[in-house]
């Protein structure tokens, strides 16, 4: 397998895993696991690795220690495989360097919540990183597909304005969740503090958010239907919609039912994915070529050669 081929199949493993890594990190928060590992970098003071006497909590913390170490490995082997590529992208080895920079200060993140007690927004940074890193490992796989020539946009400038509008709301609704996250239950252990916040105020704000995303989303996929856009496009918007849609279901029911630890899962995974689907929708308005091939140097004119006089 060449390293063009290889570097695709990485891209996206590190987008699963930097998704999976989320949702590990939810099941060590509604486990009450959060300082299964009480110290950092260690698990305990005098072993990196949980002990029996940890019990469950210790191995689902340790756990998602050894994913973020696998996801660093996979960050690694995609910058390995841009820089072998031939010829070399620019593009695609800073993206792949900017996922394998993350990965480490994620842990460093990680580290700095454990041995702050799961402060609440040291823990929302947490995530809010992990979105970061899901981005830039979108980013990445889809610039394996694509060429090196300039952007083309394929939908008229306002709708491509409508959907950075949309995108911009989908961040809003991810940053007031976790801010949501912290000041209501499931903190990750029983002596973990909260953020203080009124939980029932910052649920409406975010539900507001939810709603007004939703009204965005439909308008788009309207308008692209209006224009004729590429399929792909539609498309793309259709799919992020049905996410919205499920994402919200899930969020009304574990709100009435009082957050039960499963539907809470389902919708940091459902984050992420409404967050992908986010992406999928930008990506799909613009397209790029293959960078055209510089043009060949003009011949230079012939010097005459001056004929002697008899």
């Amino acid at each position: 397998m060449s390293n063009r081929t290889l570097l695709r199949p990485l891209a996206f493993a590190s987008l699963i895993a930097n998704i999976g890594l989320v949702v590990t990190g939810a099941a060590v928060r509604l486990t009450r696991s959060g300082l299964g590992c009480p110290t950092w970098p260690r698990c305990t003071d005098a072993s990196y690795t949980t002990t029996p006497e940890m019990g469950v909590n210790g191995v689902i913390e340790f756990g998602n220690r050894l994913l973020g170490i696998a996801l660093g490995l996979i960050a690694l082997a995609c910058f390995v495989a841009a820089l072998l590529e031939k010829p070399r992208r620019r593009s695609l080895v800073l993206l792949s360097l900017a996922v394998c920079l993350g990965i480490p200060g994620q842990g460093v993140i990680g580290g700095i919540t454990v041995l702050t007690g799961l402060n609440p927004w040291v823990v929302g940074l947490h995530f809010l990183l992990s979105m970061a890193l899901i981005a830039l490992s979108y980013a990445l796989w889809r610039r394996t597909a694509e060429g090196d020539g300039p952007p083309r946009r394929l939908v008229p400038a306002p709708l491509a304005t409508l959907a950075r509008l949309t995108a911009l709301v989908s961040a809003a609704v991810i940053v007031v969740g976790v801010i949501v996250t912290g000041s209501g239950p499931h903190a990750g252990d029983a002596d973990a503090k909260r953020n203080g916040l009124d939980p029932q105020l910052i649920a409406q704000a975010h539900a507001d958010l939810v709603f007004l995303l939703v009204g965005l989303s439909v308008a788009l996929w309207f308008a692209l239907r209006a224009v004729e856009a590429p399929a792909p496009a539609i498309r793309a918007a259709g799919i992020l919609i049905m996410i919205e849609l499920g994402q919200g279901l899930i969020g009304f029911v574990q709100y009435f039912t009082h957050l039960p630890v499963l539907l809470v899962a389902a919708h940091m995974l459902g984050a992420c994915l409404v967050w992908v689907g986010t992406l999928g929708v930008l990506w799909s308005l613009r397209e790029r070529p293959a960078a055209a091939p510089a043009p060949a140097p003009a011949a230079e004119p012939a010097t005459p050669v001056a004929t002697p006089v008899a």
